[in-house]
């Protein structure tokens, strides 16, 4: 067993800092792609359907092997799964830059995600087990929250000049030198530690998981090409999936999923929210560079300017939802950013915000209220009450929540986009098309807003304090047809 050892305030600080530069190039590669879509859809003559792969294909494998990642890093060593994650992204980005084709570049995203599966929950599960106090961890994951902002901030900004000036290939550039600088920083700075208890590996349920995530994600974005005589059996493998998934993780001494996290309101609340979050995220996003770029004509430089006042406002938040949650709780930051994004979303669905320069302006603005202050109260409850011991895979659901949200909203609203577009009237359309999307995304901070008020009371801490017990205590279960 290796535990975390005592650090210094400076040797803390210098661990999150490099858990953060893992954070920054991840969370970059969304954004500078997203203003990357259409000068990528141009050269590789790709439809809507391979643009929304260009981005779920990395999103989806993520969701798919987080978990797997967040107990396998549990089990043999944090610093050896981040830095082997930091290899493997940092090789994808670089054959990413180096893709002839749109199958090759779909490919290179996968190997990408694959690393970044080793990357987030690792990191966070470093950063719970390095800040033991609650109130340093929750202004610690505040700064983890403020690096999302960065990378909104910066992204688009730096994926626009890039685009313009050297090509799209260079958007993956990037990760090049921050992941050789945090391979070497964590090689010498970040110290060893595992589980006391580690859990045992879960192949069957692991099969499970991407048999589920898979043919959904297949089904939902092929639909609106295909028609539902292809993506309907896809969609029965998903639910069976689903279906096996519950069934025989309940089973499990040591399931890939505890379903036992669940019997906490505040996490099943926290995953929910994460879900619904990153869903309006990844949708928002679509839309507006499509929008931007294809509809308005804008460069990707200048597209990516218009998308600051929705990257300013989640960088300015994000920090100070990470002091809320330390000094007030979760309550107050999610009822803020479930109102601010369902607004956003109203604007444009109501309002077609995107026809003037004065109501789109005020729909980013609240949008990056919503989400700046949604990602401190989520990753806060996933891993506060649960055992240090399960840090890893309490973190790593609350990650394949963000990434299975994001892939939903990206397949779902690109679907919905799809749909209803024509092809010889695009720009005269979309936004008409676009609508349906948008009342998807209020609904989204809607979901936010009514669970950030039911469970974060005296009854959802509770359940939370009942399960944390139960995850703490060992249980051995009777004979009652449980494997191990």
């Amino acid at each position: 067993m290796v535990r975390m050892p005592e650090l210094s305030p400076r040797r803390r600080r210098l661990v999150l800092s490099i858990c953060c530069m893992s954070l920054l190039i991840v969370s970059l590669d969304v954004t500078v792609l997203n203003v990357a879509l259409p000068a990528m859809q141009s050269d590789l003559h790709a439809s809507t359907a391979g643009l929304q792969w260009t981005i779920d294909a990395y999103t989806l494998v993520l969701a798919m092997l987080l978990m797997l990642a967040g107990s396998t890093a549990d089990r043999i060593g944090r610093k050896k799964v981040f830095m082997a994650g930091l290899v493997v992204f940092t090789l994808g980005s670089l054959l990413c830059s180096l893709a002839p084709n749109l199958e090759l570049l779909v490919a290179a995203r996968m190997m990408q995600a694959v690393g970044g599966s080793m990357l987030n929950p690792v990191a966070m599960s470093i950063i719970t087990n390095t800040f033991t106090d609650p109130r340093d961890r929750a202004r610690a994951i505040g700064v983890w929250g403020a690096v999302v902002g960065i990378s909104m901030a910066a992204g688009p900004l730096l994926g626009g000049l890039l685009v313009e000036s050297v090509g799209w290939r260079s958007i993956f550039w990037i990760n090049l030198p921050v992941g050789l600088v945090a391979l070497l920083a964590t090689l010498r700075h970040v110290p060893e530690s595992r589980a006391p208890e580690p859990r045992r590996p879960d192949p069957v349920g692991q099969l499970l998981v991407i048999a589920l995530f898979g043919p959904l994600t297949y089904a939902i974005i092929q639909a609106p090409e295909a028609g539902a005589e292809v993506s309907a059996p896809f969609a029965a493998v998903a639910l069976a999936a689903l279906a096996g998934l519950l069934w025989y993780e309940r089973r499990r001494v040591e399931p890939l999923i505890d379903l036992r996290f669940f019997r906490s309101a505040p996490f099943s609340g926290a995953t929910v929210v994460a879900v619904s979050a990153f869903a309006a995220l990844g949708g928002f996003l679509f839309l507006s560079t499509l929008y931007l770029q294809n509809v308005r004509g804008l460069d990707a430089l200048h597209a990516g300017l218009w998308m600051l006042p929705m990257a300013v406002p989640t960088f300015l938040c994000a920090p100070l939802s990470g002091r809320l949650v330390g000094s007030r709780g979760p309550r107050l930051p999610l009822l803020i950013s479930g109102a601010a994004i369902t607004v956003s979303g109203l604007l444009f669905a109501v309002f077609e915000a995107e026809t003037s320069d004065v109501t789109l302006f005020l729909g980013y603005v609240l949008f990056g209220v919503g989400f700046g202050f949604v990602n401190a109260p989520i990753t806060n409850t996933a891993v506060s009450g649960m055992p240090r011991g399960q840090a890893g895979l309490a973190a790593a659901v609350a990650s394949t929540s963000r990434q299975l949200g994001q892939t939903l909203g990206v397949a779902v609203i690109g679907a919905v986009l799809a749909t209803g577009v024509s092809a010889s009237a695009y720009r005269d359309t979309f936004v008409s098309a676009s609508v349906p999307g948008w009342w998807i995304l209020a609904g989204c901070g809607l979901v936010v807003l009514v669970l950030g008020a039911v469970t974060t009371g005296a009854w959802a801490r509770g359940t939370a304090e009942r399960a944390a017990r139960r995850l703490a205590a060992p249980e051995i279960r009777e004979a009652t047809g449980v494997s191990a």
